[in-house]
């Protein structure tokens, strides 16, 4: 075994034989849809798809000393998903769109394994970045479900206003800091939203398409009443690919879904898949996070009347 997959399976026993699950949430578009895995770069829009749903996305700008817009970059990798599920989290558990960063988030990264460290390549640095980009970022939704005589859409970018105070000098801690949902994102997330176990993103975070895939099983299994194949070209759409449309392009995809989705299997062992040449099968399986697990942690978000954890 590798030197990962030995990181991979000593993460999972440890999940396996935990007592409790340290339950998170997810809006359910981003078990939906996806980020990118990696810088775009230079495009005016990028988008993902599943199935009549599409996803764009549109970096923000800020003006330069010599007044020329300079793009900020598109939100990418483990780190804004690791945030949007914080985000998420907050929402359900404090009731609130106005979420305060701080302890709670230095914590929250602990939880994951991800030390909060000060310097140039440190991961607060990554995360102050990757938060700009986020939050700067235009996000719509756009369904087409065929009918020549409807449109339906929607916006749904994560923060309406934010306000962050960042330590000085190689100190890792965020400052109290406030960033308040927009009122779309936090009725997304609050009235529909999607449980992940902690444990599970600690055990995939090095991975961002493996990160999504997990968000995508634990939705999918939640509802999933009959046996499902997912063509191989749905999920590229869904899932992205920098590889071209081509078929030296779709099965290098083919070949890295099926890498990722074994490890996700590693974690999530209840989740009966099978690959086939035709797609993934999905069939009915237990869900990642019981329900009874949701009911106890809403139960506890009603105790906290609006106070966030720490």
């Amino acid at each position: 075994m590798s030197s990962r997959e030995l990181e991979l399976a000593s993460a999972a026993a440890e999940l396996w034989t935990s007592p409790d699950q340290e339950i998170g949430y997810l809006a359910r578009l981003f078990s939906q849809t996806s980020l990118p895995y990696q810088n775009p770069g230079d495009l005016p829009v990028w988008y993902r798809r599943n199935g009549a749903l599409t996803l764009t996305v549109q970096p923000g700008v800020r003006i330069d000393a010599h007044g020329n817009p300079k793009s900020l970059g598109y939100p990418y990798g483990t780190v804004p998903r690791l945030l949007l599920t914080w985000l998420s989290t907050e929402a359900v558990r404090t009731k609130s769109p106005e979420l305060v960063l701080g302890e709670s988030l230095s914590e929250f990264m602990r939880k994951l394994d991800l030390t909060p460290t000060g310097g140039k390549n440190g991961t607060i640095t990554r995360l102050r970045g990757q938060m700009e980009r986020l939050f700067q970022a235009n996000l719509s939704v756009r369904i087409d479900d065929g009918d020549p005589d409807h449109q339906a859409g929607a916006k749904l970018s994560v923060a309406s206003s934010y306000d962050l105070w960042w330590a000085k000098g190689d100190q890792p801690a965020l400052l109290p800091s406030t960033v308040r949902l927009t009122g779309e994102f936090f009725d997304e997330v609050t009235t529909r939203p999607v449980p992940v176990d902690l444990g599970a993103l600690r055990a995939l975070r090095r991975s961002p398409m493996r990160l999504d895939i997990y968000a995508w099983l634990t939705h999918r299994m939640s509802y999933l009443q009959r046996q499902t194949v997912i063509p191989w070209e749905a999920l590229r759409f869904q899932f992205g690919s920098i590889l071209k449309d081509t078929k030296q392009g779709r099965q290098q995809f083919k070949r890295d879904f099926e890498r990722h989705l074994k490890e996700v299997l590693v974690v999530y062992r209840d989740a009966r898949v099978e690959i086939t040449p035709a797609g993934v099968v999905l069939k009915p399986s237990f869900t990642h996070v019981p329900f009874k697990g949701v009911r106890a942690l809403q139960r506890s978000a009603d105790a906290l009347e609006g106070n966030s954890f720490s």
